[in-house]
């Protein structure tokens, strides 16, 4: 067994380190000269393409695409408590879920529209909706295995990203202009930026050191999003599940390979589990905090991971159609919440 987990340990290695060393370096740029660190990450990734089809690094690269991916998506549990979603208020948890499910909604509605694959709006209505390159990434992860759905779902990666840098900055300068108190502010930018770390860095233009209340609402209000992750992918798995391939479109070399979709997947199970550890007081703060990191370290490893297997040729044959999704969806999503959020306060 030693030997076994040994003789596998070498076969991975060139390619996980492959992926490393780019997570490294997406980070150092990131903490050093600010930016994104995912888009760093995938931008790096895309330069080094021409190893993804290399004998001795592809293993390690499909095993940082996939199996950290979920393992990252998983550890996502161990932020959240039920106590953080109870605090929220059940007018704006409804608002939360009613803003995810029109997104995605959104997402089908433009994806048939356009006579695009249903896939390709789920993955852009959960990029958008839920907690963006993470949705993506874990719900491509459990949709049928085609170069199509891979190369939209690294589209979709780079284009949350950058959407969801854009708003950190001009979400707080518009939220400012129009009066909003910092909990309103903090509210919507939990419910409509894309990704977890530009919530939290808008939420902190908005705060001092005495006032952190634009910050902690938006934090909570995006985790509250990111919970909404485990029973999204859960449905989209229980719709696939009695198809793995999509007639007509053109397979990953090993998809014939792959089993089928698990009926519940495990890094949801853990998911939801880790939740509860972390809502019963059982995991400590200093876990949960490693956690957290590890989990965005593992998330960064698989974004790299998922650069190098796509080639920028690649996504330009994707066009501009995904474009438009992504834009027409922030619009929505950006648009129903400030509805939402001016209803609640009309009606107190």
């Amino acid at each position: 067994m030693l030997a076994q987990g040994w003789q596998a340990a070498r076969v991975l290695r060139p390619g996980v380190l492959l992926c490393g060393v780019i997570a490294l370096a997406a980070t150092f740029v990131a903490e050093h000269y600010g930016g994104p660190q995912l888009l760093y990450a995938l931008l790096m990734g895309l330069a080094f393409h021409y190893l993804a089809r290399d004998a001795k690094a592809r293993p390690g690269i499909e095993f940082c695409g996939r199996t950290l991916l979920r393992a990252g998506v998983a550890l996502l549990g161990l932020r959240i408590t039920f106590h953080q979603v109870a605090a929220l208020g059940w007018e704006t948890g409804v608002l939360a879920v009613l803003a995810v499910a029109s997104t995605i909604g959104v997402g089908l509605m433009l994806a048939r529209a356009l006579k695009r694959p249903v896939t390709e709006g789920l993955i852009s209505g959960c990029a958008v909706g839920i907690c963006g390159a993470s949705a993506a990434m874990a719900v491509s992860s459990v949709l049928p295995a085609t170069r199509e759905n891979e190369r939209f779902t690294l589209l979709a990666v780079v284009g949350v990203t950058l959407l969801s840098t854009t708003a950190m900055v001009v979400y707080p300068l518009w939220v400012t202009l129009a009066g909003a108190s910092p909990t309103q502010a903090g509210i919507l930018f939990g419910l409509t930026i894309h990704d977890v770390a530009q919530v939290v860095a808008a939420g902190m233009l908005l705060s001092s050191a005495g006032d952190l209340a634009a910050a902690d609402s938006a934090t909570v209000v995006k985790l509250f999003r990111v919970m909404l992750l485990m029973p999204v992918v859960l449905m989209v798995v229980f719709a696939m599940r009695p198809t793995r391939s999509v007639p007509g479109a053109e397979q990953e070399d090993d998809a014939a390979d792959l089993p089928d979709v698990p009926l519940v997947p495990g890094f949801l199970l853990a998911f939801v589990v880790l939740m509860l550890l972390t809502t019963t007081g059982l995991v400590p703060p200093a876990v949960s905090s490693a956690a957290s990191q590890a989990s965005r370290w593992l998330l960064v490893v698989a974004i790299a991971a998922a650069g190098v297997k796509t080639s920028f040729e690649d996504l330009l044959k994707l066009g501009w159609v995904p474009v438009v999704m992504l834009l027409a969806e922030t619009v929505w999503i950006l648009g129903f919440a400030g509805a939402g959020l001016g209803l609640m306060a009309w009606l107190r």
